[in-house]
Parts: structure tokens; sequence; C-alpha cells
């Protein structure tokens, strides 16, 4: 009397349910890992504060790259970060250079959009420099 058997597709239903629950959890959860991680690290809006270094115009006056140097104190090396200023839209400056090691920025604009930074050459606005990519 009190031993029902469930049917086996009852039983198939309630499987699928279960681990496509645990599934989506594990991969929201392997998401948010994984963004946090790129939020931490990864994300150049994320940079340290910097000293103003210098600037240039692009030749159209487009663009204006300035040039900041961050010091990370006693245990890291100075970095430069480059900040692209858009002059004619409005919108949000974006940084696009980031590299360790240099305390100077040299910045030739090449052409209205392709410019070279202490040797590294950026078609802006969409590449970017940032040595912990490399």
């Amino acid at each position: 009397m009190g031993t029902e058997k469930v049917p086996r597709n009852e039983k198939k239903k309630v499987y699928k349910t279960i681990f496509f629950t645990i599934g989506v959890v594990a991969l929201l959860f392997v998401g948010l890992l994984g963004y946090g991680v790129y939020w931490a690290f990864f994300n150049m809006n994320r940079l340290p504060t910097s000293e103003y270094l210098t600037e240039e115009s692009s030749p159209d006056g487009k663009y204006t790259l300035k040039a900041y140097v961050a010091n990370g104190g006693a245990t890291t090396s100075y970095t430069v970060r480059g900040e692209l200023v858009f002059n004619q839209k409005d919108r949000k400056a974006k940084n696009i250079y980031w590299n360790h090691k240099e305390d100077s920025a040299d910045i030739k604009w090449l052409d209205n959009d392709n410019l070279m930074i202490n040797g590294h050459s950026l078609d802006v606005p969409k590449d970017k420099f940032d040595f912990r990519n490399q």
C-alpha cells in the first residue's frame, strides 16, 4: 500500500530538471568568476591615477593622446598610460596605452588615425596596447 512506484518517465524529467539547474548555476558562477578576474586585473579603466606628462593632437585635430606616468611605489616600476581624447565628438576619453618600465612618452602621429608611442604603433580608436596582454 505505501510502496508506489514512480514511473520511469517521471524520474527522467526530475533528473533532467536537476542537471539543467545545476548546469545553469555552474555557468553563471564561471561567468561571474571570469568577469571578476577581468575587472580586477585587466580592465584598463581601473588603471591607477597618474601624473601628466605630455600630449599630442592628430594632424586633423580629431584626436589628442594625453600621456601620464604612474609611480607604483618602491616595489614596482614606472608605467606610462596613454589616454585618447575625442576632440570633435561627445565621447568619453579611453585608455589605449599602458606599458611598464617607462617614465616618458615619445608620441608621433603617422597620419590622422595612426600613431607611434614609445615604439608601439596604434590605429586609433580601435587599437590598444597593454603590456599585461603581451
